[in-house]
């Protein structure tokens, strides 16, 4: 089973560049294109929050029209940016997504097992993982113990030393390690809000975040400085279940590169 995971596309209206300078929809489009030009098709993609950039219904179409080229199955979650009833309304044949509350749900569907957990906050950047999510939480992961498991959702339960974004993170993240703890059939943790690639050892399983397919949030690593944004290249994340070997994470980086294919055999790598 391969997953695709996109994330922070921040889709505004048309003509209109987020911060004055990038071009979301014309980023998520590529990412689109990139997604369906590789020689394995992914199964699904999961789309981890900041989907559109002020929650509007205007966003929202025109997310769906950029995501419309994809064949495979695409499940949503809200992260702060977003607005759960407009997500909702824009939506409305993506049956999996509850009418009403919290936008989470499970997908039994493949051989890997998807739980969408949604951490938004109405008005406020971080996150949060209250009683009744983490519950709700814990019941889905007990009903199938032996399955293998990706749990996804928006802000990271991690601190990752970027201050300003650890200051916009996500509330309760021990309570939620508490749970995943006893559940050791999660294979990973899959996250958005950083707009980089981060993972750690968390929880007893693996916490990551990928690109955005837009603009990225600088490397800098002191703790008071505010906000910065880099073009860096757009990515999202691929994610390979197989019998056996478990899941294996990649980040591809959108854009066009030559690919060379080499006819040695592999004897040829093997040291003298």
């Amino acid at each position: 089973m391969l997953i695709a995971q996109i994330s922070d596309t921040h889709v505004k209206g048309e003509g209109v560049l987020a911060y004055g300078r990038y071009d979301t929809s014309a980023f998520l489009a590529r990412a689109v294109d990139h997604i369906l030009r590789l020689p394995t098709r992914p199964d699904v993609v999961l789309a981890t929050g900041d989907l559109v950039d002020g929650g509007t219904p205007a966003e929202y179409a025109r997310l769906r029209h950029l995501l419309a080229p994809l064949p495979m199955p695409v499940y949503l979650i809200p992260g702060n940016h977003d607005d759960r009833d407009a997500l909702r309304q824009a939506f409305p044949d993506h049956a999996y997504l509850p009418r009403e509350g919290f936008i989470q749900y499970g997908v039994d569907d493949g051989p890997v097992r998807l739980i969408a957990l949604d951490t938004l906050i109405p008005g406020k950047g971080g996150g949060e993982v209250d009683d009744a999510r983490v519950r709700w939480l814990d019941a889905r992961l007990a009903e199938a113990p032996a399955k293998p498991t990706v749990v996804f959702m928006h802000h990271p339960p991690f601190e990752t030393g970027i201050g300003f974004m650890d200051g916009v993170g996500l509330a309760g993240g021990n309570r939620l390690a508490a749970v995943v703890r006893r559940h050791p059939q999660v294979e990973r943790v899959l996250c958005g809000h950083l707009h980089r690639t981060i993972q750690t050892r968390w929880a007893g399983t693996v916490a990551m975040t990928v690109p955005s397919t837009a603009h990225q949030v600088a490397l800098d690593l002191r703790e008071d400085v505010g906000l910065s944004l880099a073009l860096e290249p757009p990515g999202y994340g691929l994610h390979l279940w197989k019998p056996g070997a478990g899941l294996v994470s990649h980040v591809a980086t959108v854009g066009d590169f030559t690919t060379y294919t080499v006819t040695a055999p592999r004897s040829a790598y093997a040291k003298a």
